[in-house]
């Protein structure tokens, strides 16, 4: 059926969009937008596209596109101005006009095109409208009414976040995109400030919701605000004034007292029912800081045009649309989630030196990186890499670093990897080749998989274990190898007890199931199981169990001294027994080791100190800790950072920060680097060194994470089983050949990069001029 009759309700950017590429790819049309408020009426003042969205715009509408030309304010640079420093950094390319110049070139398109504008009128309920219209587009923003009346279908999910902010404008225009942050005596405020015009600027502040409070912003109307604002952040502005929401649209627009928003976070299960479809904010919102909300909506504008116009039917269609954007969308929500984050976290970060400081904001949503800014501002990353130690020609990751009486010569770490490979407990020739590789291979260190230290706290039957003298021996021959064939390489061994997550089978046979045969008996904090039902009921330790396995892991301390590790890490992470103490999902003792945080720590930290009095002197403790359970009610960001603390304080000399894995309904938000701002947060806040881990895959992302301060080690487990070499491949791409990553003698040869193929052999000439 075709789509003749188009009910748009909401005439902002994407819903003004949608309507004038309908209507112009099929004139027959007729397409109404509905606006309840003026022509004139915006939120915001300045509107950024990125250059891919203006090829998109391009492409569709040249009309549209080149009445934008006319407008846009171009800049390269971007000013970090911190306690009175200024910082910049070029080569960024961003393009702005203002919104309501926007608007009214999209309403002079909607209406040269002939789509009927009913402003100031409210639009009828969407489901009068789907009955009567062949296609409803909802573009009625993050408070969309439409995505509220089919709540049960689209399934939205809508999440507040800690910081206030409010939009402002300048009458004059910032040189570059600026941020600066003010340090007040209620705590720490920042500016978003870029220009959108030749005379006119954005000015956005934003702070934690409880600094806004202290501050007495939360009983302030927009005008005592503007001027709260315009004297906290005078010296950016030159002492000139600002002005709000409520000046520029004449009294006009409907806002709340204040005009401070928390940020929502929309996301929906589905985009679609029936014939009504969710566009922009209603559908998606990605934080202001990364510059994405009109951008986003203009898109989905561009793809929803698309699909209609290429798809057999009016189905077809919405499911293209909808599997087009999703990944779109999705990755632009974790990259502004990230960016989100760490301005909420940014009084944890005032401390760094400057030019970290700066290259820690450039880089916080992961889209920026070391290299991807090496290429845009040469100057600027190599005097962040002079402030941070690199000798010239080498990359962060091939800079040493110390633990204790331990130089790693680099800071890749192969991650704890369980390989259930082991007979009894032993490790075998599979250990040796596959510990082995990766020291060849170049990482500063290599952890052992989880090394248990009984039969009983053993995973799987294929579990390695420190409990027996044949045990140590065979780990034995695999340190000496490490060390006498890739002297420099350090290897650690991780020890840890499985807790209520033991007798189960190996992972390929089925991960987290009991054994058919041969089940022995498990133990944790509590007698909850890991998965009701299907694992066994743990025994609850008393007194006595606890000590008897305080005593294993210090058996086990003893002869992983004697085997030659390098570094030792207590597993208290991932739901095993030490994790199963921490969470107060699974612990739920009324006793001295239960109840608070400092209960839950007490018999974690009574193995460390253990553990740590038999552990030599002269070699570095790590632990590794869950930051998240990913559950409602689990460890929180906070519990995390005191749980880094406590550890630091007992003498750990870095926290390796993984996170979940502790109860079976865990929701975790996965993504690249999903782990790091957990151990960002714990670094920056506690001072203690930090071993970043998880969905950290390439070079790039070593490095920037180094540099900006985020991690002083990075752990990667699967690019390991990728390439065994990955650390020297990754010196061999960077061009560097310096002491962080020597080849091994016999590798030598085989040091570059080889061809990928015969792509630069001489051309024929096949024209005359």
């Amino acid at each position: 059926m075709p789509v003749l009759r188009v009910a748009v309700i909401g005439g902002g950017p994407g819903g003004l969009y949608a309507a004038a590429l309908l209507k112009r790819l099929d004139p027959a049309r007729e397409i109404t937008v509905w606006e309840r408020g003026a022509p004139d009426d915006t939120f915001g003042f300045g509107v950024v596209l990125s250059d891919e969205t203006l090829g998109g715009i391009q492409h569709a509408d040249p009309v549209v596109y080149r009445a934008l030309q006319e407008e846009f304010v171009r800049w390269d640079d971007i000013d970090i101005v911190h306690r009175g420093r200024t910082l910049t950094s070029g080569g960024h390319g961003f393009a702005a006009l203002g919104r309501r110049r926007l608007l009214e070139i999209l309403h002079e398109r909607c209406r040269s095109l002939g789509v009927g504008l009913r402003v100031r009128e409210e639009a009828p309920p969407a489901a009068e409208l789907s009955a009567a219209y062949d296609l409803v587009i909802a573009a009625d923003g993050v408070h969309s009414l439409t995505r509220q009346s089919y709540a049960d279908v689209f399934g939205p999910r809508v999440t507040s976040h800690r910081c206030r902010y409010i939009w402002l404008a300048a009458d004059f225009a910032f040189d570059a995109f600026r941020f600066e942050i003010a340090e007040t005596e209620h705590g720490v405020m920042q500016l978003h400030g870029y220009p959108y015009a030749k005379n006119a600027s954005t000015v956005i502040v934003e702070m934690r919701e409880e600094v806004w409070r202290a501050a007495g912003l939360d009983r302030c109307d927009e005008a005592e605000s503007t001027a709260y604002c315009a004297k906290v952040f005078a010296d950016a502005l030159g002492g000139r004034s600002l002005r709000g929401q409520a000046v520029s649209s004449g009294g006009m627009t409907p806002k709340p007292p204040s005009s401070w928003i928390a940020f929502r976070t929309v996301v929906n299960d589905r985009w679609s029912y029936g014939n009504t479809v969710l566009l922009g904010d209603a559908a998606h919102t990605a934080h202001f800081s990364i510059g994405s909300g009109t951008k986003l909506a203009v898109e989905d504008a561009l793809a929803l045009g698309a699909c209609v116009e290429e798809q057999p039917d009016l189905p077809a269609a919405l499911a293209a649309y909808e599997s087009e954007r999703r990944p779109v969308v999705a990755s632009t929500q974790r990259a502004a989630a990230a960016s989100l984050r760490w301005f909420e976290e940014l009084g944890t970060y005032v401390d760094q030196p400057p030019r970290q400081f700066a290259f820690n904001l450039l880089t916080r949503s992961r889209r920026v990186t070391h290299d991807n800014l090496r290429l845009r501002d040469a100057a600027f990353t190599g005097a962040v890499e002079d402030d941070f130690g690199c000798p010239t020609g080498t990359p962060p990751m091939f800079t040493p670093f110390r633990l204790r009486g331990l130089t790693l010569r680099n800071r890749v770490v192969v991650s704890p990897m369980d390989m259930y490979s082991a007979a009894d407990g032993v490790p075998g020739d599979f250990h040796l080749v596959h510990l082995g590789a990766r020291a060849l291979g170049g990482a500063g260190l290599v952890m052992t998989e989880m090394v248990c230290v009984s039969p009983e706290g053993r995973i799987t039957p294929g579990c390695t274990g420190l409990y027996t003298p044949e045990q140590a021996a065979a780990w034995r021959r695999i340190t000496d190898f490490v060390h006498e064939q890739s002297p420099g390489t350090a290897i650690g061994v991780q020890l840890g007890h499985s807790g209520r997550k033991g007798s189960t089978r190996l992972m390929w046979e089925g991960i987290d199931q009991p054994l058919d045969d041969g089940n022995w008996p498990v133990a944790a904090a509590s007698p909850l199981p890991y998965r009701a039902g299907v694992n066994q009921i743990p025994r609850e330790l008393d007194r006595d169990g606890l000590t008897g396995i305080r005593e294993q892991f210090v058996s086990a301390a003893r002869r992983a001294a004697d085997s030659g590790f390098d570094l030792l890490e207590l597993h208290c992470a991932h739901g095993y027994l030490l994790s199963g103490f921490l969470s107060p999902l699974t612990n739920q003792r009324t006793d001295a080791y239960g109840g608070s945080l400092a209960g839950r720590l007490a018999f974690p930290l009574e193995v460390f100190d253990a553990v740590r009095g038999v552990w030599p002197d002269e070699r570095p403790m790590t632990v590794r800790i869950s930051a998240t359970d990913w559950a409602q009610g689990g460890t929180s960001a906070e519990d995390a950072v005191e749980i880094a603390r406590a550890f630091a304080a007992h003498g750990a000399d870095a926290i390796d920060v993984s996170t979940g894995q502790v109860v079976a309904d865990e929701e975790p938000e996965y993504g690249r680097s999903y782990q790091t701002p957990y151990a960002d947060r714990i670094r920056n806040a506690v001072g203690v060194p930090v071993v970043a881990v998880g969905a950290i895959s390439s070079w790039d992302d070593v490095n920037s994470l180094l540099l900006a301060g985020r991690a002083d080690l990075c752990a990667l487990a699967r690019p390991h089983l990728y390439d065994p070499h990955w650390t020297i491949h990754a010196a061999a791409e960077q061009g560097y050949t310096g002491p962080g990553a020597p080849w091994p003698l016999p590798y030598r040869a085989g040091s570059r990069t080889p061809p990928a193929g015969r792509t630069d052999a001489p051309k024929p000439r096949l024209t005359l001029t």
